[in-house]
This record gives structure tokens, sequence and C-alpha cells, in this order.
């Protein structure tokens, strides 16, 4: 598993705080290795959404805000999942196969996310 974009965010929001791996993991009571291969990519976030907000209040990241929403969308997407507030996946799951399209194309223009984002507003 390659370092993933959950494990940078995170790994940025520890930085903000001007905490070392070592620091952060002292103060806030969490192993340094387990945090070190999760901002490395080495393990995914936590499924248990009680540990991933723990992670979360622990960077000192505030509730409902942007920042908030997305740690959790990055936590989904490195774990394969659609985020949880997401109510109803199957109008988006049936666009996935011209998403999936688009990307094997290997070259997005602006114009296939213009359609894409088309897409997902007509649903």
């Amino acid at each position: 598993m390659k370092k993933g974009r959950f494990g940078e965010f995170f790994r940025q929001k520890r930085l903000e705080l001007k905490l070392t791996l070592r620091q952060f993991c002292r103060k806030k009571g969490y192993d340094a290795g387990y945090i070190s291969r999760m901002e490395c990519g080495l393990l995914l976030p936590p499924k248990d959404i009680e540990k991933l907000k723990a992670l979360a209040i622990a960077l000192e990241i505030k509730k409902n805000t942007p920042n908030w929403v997305l740690f959790f969308d990055l936590a989904a997407t490195e774990k394969g999942e659609i985020p949880k507030d997401i109510e109803d996946f199957s109008k988006i799951k049936g666009m996935l196969p011209v998403f999936y399209r688009t990307l094997r194309k290997k070259k997005i223009t602006e114009k296939d996310i213009k359609n894409l984002l088309k897409l997902f507003r007509q649903k």
C-alpha cells in the first residue's frame, strides 16, 4: 500500500500543531508505530467511527468544519468506502460506470469533469 491522501492530511494536521510524531503520540496517548504506519499509508484509517472521531479530535479538527468533513471523506476513500453521510448511494452507483470509463481514458479533460458533474447533479 502506498502513502495515501489520508496519511498526508493526517501528517499535515499534526505538523500544524507543531508536534513531532513522538510528541503527538505522547501528548494524545497513541502508539507512535501505529500513527507512523497510518501516516505512511501502511495501515488504513480505523473502521470504527468512534476511533476515527477520536483521531480527528486529537488533531484538534473542529467538528462540522470543512476539515472535519475532509478528514472523514479521505478516511472513507482510503478504505475504499463511500462516506457514511452520503444518504442515497444508489443514485451515484448508477453513474460509476461512466466515471470509470472516463478515468480509463487516462487523460481527463476539463470537459470530462464538467460532464461528470452535470451527470451527478441530474440525479
